[in-house]
């Protein structure tokens, strides 16, 4: 319950305070009971973690597209490593919310399955290698390589997909390394949500954005 209900809140306005003094897009991404109240109070970018492959009917317990655009999030990350999708299932989800103009963010361990999702169109692609994932062992500095690879395949074969990178980041020098390395932001959860100072973890991210 670290950053759920009023936390959660209070870590969404934080980061929209740090986006409006900085001048940096940070976007949220709150557990999908908390997509309503943050949407409602914040005016940063508030996207779902994860949505369903289904329409809108009998299918209990899932999470609909349409119903995460309701609560007011502008779009959905999907495929993380702890919410794996199968391709077609992601390829089926990029397609509905392109029709709903939802922003759509999709989640790869390596750069051949960053490329294999790109291709699908989604408007950009985090590449993650899942072991390093909460460690505090930055990508941008455990494995450049990646991050290069990556940037390579997808600025060859679908340059208007967005790259950004994950796991692991923890400092600012870590978003300056990465963005050194081609991306144009990163994904960051644990470094954020279990820093004792919201407010200057964040920031301290925010800046290496701007270097």
């Amino acid at each position: 319950m670290e950053a759920t209900g009023k936390r959660g809140l209070e870590l969404a306005r934080i980061a929209e305070k740090v986006s409006k003094e900085l001048n940096v897009c940070i976007a949220v991404a709150p557990i999908v009971t908390d997509l309503r109240l943050v949407s409602e109070n914040v005016e940063i970018p508030v996207l779902a973690q994860s949505a369903d492959p289904v329409n809108p009917g009998a299918h209990t317990g899932h999470v609909t597209l349409e119903a995460i655009k309701e609560c007011g999030a502008v779009g959905i990350i999907l495929n993380h490593s702890e919410k794996p999708l199968r391709i077609n299932d992601i390829a089926w989800i990029v397609e509905k919310a392109k029709s709903l103009n939802m922003y759509v963010l999709t989640c790869a361990p390596t750069p051949e399955t960053s490329l294999s999702v790109a291709s699908l169109n989604p408007d950009a692609v985090a590449v993650e290698p899942p072991e390093l994932i909460g460690t505090g062992r930055a990508v941008s500095k455990e494995k450049p390589d990646v991050i290069v690879k990556t940037v390579e395949l997808i600025k060859k074969h679908v340059p208007e997909v967005h790259v950004i990178c994950g796991a692991g980041i923890e400092a600012r020098e870590d978003v300056v390394k990465a963005i050194e390395l081609g991306t144009e932001g990163v994904l960051v959860a644990s470094a954020i949500v279990k820093a004792r100072d919201w407010y200057g973890k964040i920031r301290e991210l925010a800046e290496g954005l701007l270097k």
